[in-house]
């Protein structure tokens, strides 16, 4: 269950360890009072209304709303136990124990309310008209767009209230200490990979105390968890995201040179890595040498709450095993961020191209993944020498990075293709489809040679993916998944630029600054015909949004 669901009343403190041993007589009566007591005060989570069990497969499947997710974030109108009591009097009436939509519905607008308390209203208060970037924009429509842009930071912050701090069986939301910057639309909670670029965004729109405090918030559920969820929601709290919090707070030290900051941050950023290297990586032996890389990996078999009616139905015809297996493997393409995608139908032993219900995700180790983590290595060998902590262990991160280098050169590069490759633990081969990660180790600086780069260049430039005039697409398959063709991701494109622009290649930064001005121009275009800014584009229509998935495009106003 929840972590904030804690005893409210009863606390019995034993001071005396030998008082203890000379009154044994009193130990078993002693005991089952603790016991009766805990069983009387302790609230039920609300994970299990929120995360998993009969309420939400009924409810869920009913087909009660048109997102899944607008169940699970409504705010509980009693204590669980209280939900769980009307809801089991509610089942027994109807023969199997399925209550008919028609009176779970009712039961919903009885026991669920969606009153907004879960907020407070906030305003940034470091926000300010007038940051410098945007004098260096000088043509007078573009730096209107950026105004405009600016002005949404008031409009996407959100101060969690302390009802959700002080009565956490009641909400799925996760309290989080400070303030946060949502994405918009359907999501109403912080999310832990793009939160990479909106705290950028907040450090070029000078709003160094919202930046601060967001990451404050991160190493907050570090701490709590051993990783930070993939969002705000207790039904996140099974599985991360790409693990940006080292370059966070890299950003954060860049602009504001805290050192005190990075000096109190540090413990925890490596309790992060640590939670990676032990629950998220794997042995794979190449050439007889024996190589540790990372992947994603959550072992819960059981459809995601926010997404139930469509895992389920997906899993349909299934044993139970395959389904348990195919729910593990929906939940770690979440946590990768790429959810869905053809990069990850591995499963495709019937000999078809793959479908959703072919996704494997731990079987494959990405480029992308490995490439961040190697970065985040040697961020840790520079923010311990930074601070002035033995040299030893700055050492020993440096070690990390340099090992992992030369696994992902033995593993994942192709020297005659000329870029790195995704590896199917499964077949033991590599996935030659084009993705824009497969050249994300130039933007970690993870590679070995200067002219590796220039032959990932080359690659690029024959891969296809530079074919189309709005954005390098995430794939060159159309399969209807919203990470994949024809859709264009914000995330990629940035960390395909800044690779390229990074090479000693006069080549390579012009075609990092063409690739920039491709993708402004397409998000110029998008913002002048609809007034919005789009999470996705499609790179085949002129400021067309993207669109495919479980959700309706995200628009942010």
């Amino acid at each position: 269950g929840s972590v904030e669901s804690k005893p409210k009343i009863v606390i019995i403190t034993v001071l005396d360890t030998a008082w203890v041993h000379t009154q044994t007589a009193l130990l078993p009566p002693l005991t089952h009072l603790l016991r009766v007591c805990m069983c009387v005060c302790a609230p039920m989570s609300p994970s299990k209304i929120y995360c998993t069990g009969e309420l939400l497969r009924q409810v869920q499947t009913a087909k009660l709303f048109d997102d899944n997710k607008s169940f699970v974030d409504m705010k509980l109108a009693a204590n669980p136990e209280v939900v769980m009591e009307a809801f089991s009097n509610l089942s027994q009436r109807f023969p199997n124990g399925t209550a008919p939509p028609s009176e779970l519905w009712l039961f919903v607008n009885a026991y669920f309310v969606d009153d907004g308390k879960q907020f407070e209203p906030w305003t940034p208060p470091d926000w300010h008209e007038r940051p410098v970037f945007l004098s260096k924009v000088s043509d007078s429509k573009l730096r209107g767009w950026a105004e405009e842009l600016h002005g949404l930071w008031k409009s996407l912050g959100r101060k969690i209230s302390n009802d959700v701090r002080d009565n956490p069986q009641l909400y799925s939301m996760i309290y989080s200490p400070n303030p946060v910057i949502i994405p918009g639309g359907r999501f109403t909670e912080f999310y832990y990979w793009d939160s990479y670029w909106v705290l950028n965004g907040l450090l070029l729109s000078e709003m160094t105390d919202t930046a601060r405090g967001m990451i404050q918030n991160f190493l907050h559920m570090v701490d709590r968890y051993g990783f930070v969820p993939n969002g705000g929601r207790i039904y996140y709290e099974r599985r991360s995201q790409p693990p940006f919090l080292s370059l966070m707070v890299e950003s954060f030290y860049e602009a504001t040179g805290d050192v005190e900051f990075l000096r109190q941050a540090l413990p925890t950023l490596v309790k992060e890595y640590m939670f990676w290297m032990e629950n998220r990586s794997t042995a794979v032996e190449v050439n007889g040498t024996s190589c540790v890389l990372n992947r994603y990996s959550v072992q819960v078999g059981q459809p995601r709450p926010e997404a139930y009616r469509q895992d389920a139905e997906l899993a349909e015809g299934l044993p139970a095993e395959a389904q348990e297996k195919l729910w593990a493997e929906l939940k770690s393409a979440a946590e990768s961020g790429w959810d869905f995608s053809s990069r990850w139908y591995t499963d495709t032993s019937h000999g078809g191209p793959g479908s959703l219900r072919d996704t494997s995700v731990s079987s494959v180790l990405p480029v992308d993944l490995n490439a961040l983590l190697c970065r985040c290595e040697r961020l840790l060998a520079s923010f311990h020498r930074t601070v002035g902590a033995e040299e030893g262990v700055a050492q020993a991160f440096e070690q990390a990075a340099s090992t992992r280098m030369e696994a992902m050169e033995s593993v994942l590069w192709d020297v005659e293709k000329g870029a790195w490759f995704d590896y199917n633990l499964q077949s033991g081969v590599r996935n030659y489809a084009f993705y824009p990660t497969n050249l994300s180790p130039l933007w970690a600086r993870c590679y070995s040679q200067p002219a590796m780069g220039l032959k990932a260049l080359h690659y690029l430039r024959g891969s296809g993916g530079m074919d189309y005039p709005n954005g390098v697409p995430t794939s060159l398959r159309e399969s209807t998944q919203q990470w994949d063709l024809p859709n264009a991701w914000p995330p990629l494109q940035h960390m395909l630029i800044e690779g390229l622009a990074q090479l000693d290649s006069a080549d390579s930064q012009e075609l990092a600054f063409a690739l920039a001005q491709r993708w402004i121009h397409t998000n110029w275009l998008a913002y002048a015909k609809y007034q919005a800014m789009f999470e996705k584009y499609d790179v085949s229509g002129d400021g067309k949004p993207g669109g495919g998935g479980e959700y309706e495009v995200q628009v942010q106003m």
